[in-house]
Parts: C-alpha cells; sequence; structure tokens
C-alpha cells in the first residue's frame, strides 16, 4: 500500500529538499503541497493523504491551527499530521500534541528517521518516544487534573486497559509494558488499540494527553525514569 503524503511548509526550498528524500521510497508518494496553513487545509480536504509534514510557522494561518482544523474534521478521522519546526521546543510540543498532531519532527531529521516516522503515523502509531512523553508530563504538573466529570470517559475500558493506559502514560514503550505486566508485546500493543477505540481518540498521543486530563494518572506519580 503506498502512503500518501502532502507537503505543507512556506519555503519551496524546504519543500523540494523532503519531496526528493521522500521520492527514493517505493511505499510513499507526495500527493501534493501547500504554502499556507489555509491551503494545507483545503489540499487535506481535497487530497485525502494519510500523512501531513505541516510546518510550525505558516502564513495567513499556522501549522497548529492548520492541524486542529484537520484532526477535528470528521471526514478526515484517517488522516495523521507530523508537526515540523526548526528547534525542538516544550512549548511547541506541548502545542502541537494538543492540536491533534500525531507526533513531531525537527527539519534536521536523517532521511531514514524520516521514512521510518510517516509509515509508523500512517500505521496508527505516534511519534512519541519517551522524553516526549516524559516532556508532556512535566506540563501536565503546572496544569490543574480534570477529575469529576471528566473521569466518566474511562467507564468504557477494562481494568487491564486502563491500567495499560496509564503504564503507557508514564512514558513506558510496549515492551516495557508487557514486561511489567507479565504479557506479551503484541497483547499490550493491542489493548493499547482498543483503548484507542473505545475512547475515541486519535492516537496513543491523545490517550496520553486523556490519562492525565481524566486524573487516571498524576503528575508525578511513577513516570518513567
Amino acid at each position: 500500500m503506498t502512503i500518501k503524503v502532502l507537503l505543507a511548509d512556506d519555503q519551496a526550498l524546504v519543500r523540494a529538499g523532503f519531496r526528493s528524500l521522500l521520492r527514493r521510497a517505493r511505499d510513499i508518494e507526495v500527493v501534493g503541497e501547500a504554502t499556507t496553513g489555509e491551503e494545507a487545509v483545503r489540499a487535506a480536504k481535497a487530497l485525502r493523504p494519510d500523512v501531513i509534514l505541516m510546518d510550525i510557522r505558516m502564513p495567513v494561518l499556522d501549522g497548529l491551527e492548520a492541524t486542529e482544523l484537520i484532526t477535528s474534521d470528521p471526514a478526515l478521522t484517517c488522516t495523521r499530521v507530523i508537526i515540523l519546526t526548526t528547534f525542538e521546543s516544550d512549548e511547541h510540543i506541548f502545542a502541537a500534541l494538543q492540536a491533534g498532531a500525531s507526533g513531531f519532527l525537527t527539519k534536521e531529521v536523517e532521511p531514514v528517521e524520516l521514512r521510518q516516522a510517516i509509515t509508523a503515523v500512517a500505521a496508527g502509531d505516534a511519534l512519541l518516544s519517551p522524553s516526549v512523553t516524559r516532556r508532556v508530563i512535566e506540563q501536565f504538573a503546572h496544569r490543574p487534573v480534570l477529575t469529576g466529570s471528566s473521569g466518566h470517559r474511562l467507564e468504557p475500558l477494562t481494568e487491564r486497559e486502563r491500567e495499560v493506559a496509564r503504564l503507557l502514560a508514564t512514558g513506558l514503550s510496549n515492551e516495557e509494558i508487557a514486561q511489567r505486566l507479565f504479557i506479551s508485546p503484541l497483547t499490550a500493543k493491542t489493548h493499547i488499540a482498543r483503548a484507542i477505540t473505545k475512547l475515541g481518540v486519535r492516537d496513543r498521543v491523545q490517550l496520553v494527553i486523556l490519562a492525565y486530563e481524566t486524573g487516571l494518572i498524576q503528575p508525578g506519580s511513577g513516570s518513567h525514569p
């Protein structure tokens, strides 16, 4: 299956560079380009790409606003967004995740990492490393936890699914969750996928955020060292 990619960046040289890198991948096809956030939203609706590489700073509508419009569109539930930035900033990371992005990359990403990231996100995984998870945790440490009425959102989950979601939110990988619960990595991945489906969130990133928003886990309550 060919992964359809949309490039959204206001710099022609950047788009050309990514297009050249992706042309070498047999299973990835660049189906369109956009120079503003507004164009990116229109192109997403018209082309229905699997993955959008979205620059965080663009004219008319910035990448974060465009991402939020795309990820909240019921017609684009299968489209994933990877935010591109020139530098790794905690503020940008958190804003991108809240906007519904499935991850982020710096523009200095290596070609192999870029292709791997696109393939992973297209498959439904999130570009969320343990280090990024810890940054999300640190952000939530300075925010009030939403409990009470928000807690009912977790009711569809089984006890095991809740436990797996909680461990995921501490920054553990599938393999580490499996070791902790004495299950296989595939089983851990299956529990995560079921939790994502039941809760109606887009991916692992949004599941982690929801775990904190609902009080399933408290910042500092056993994050992965």
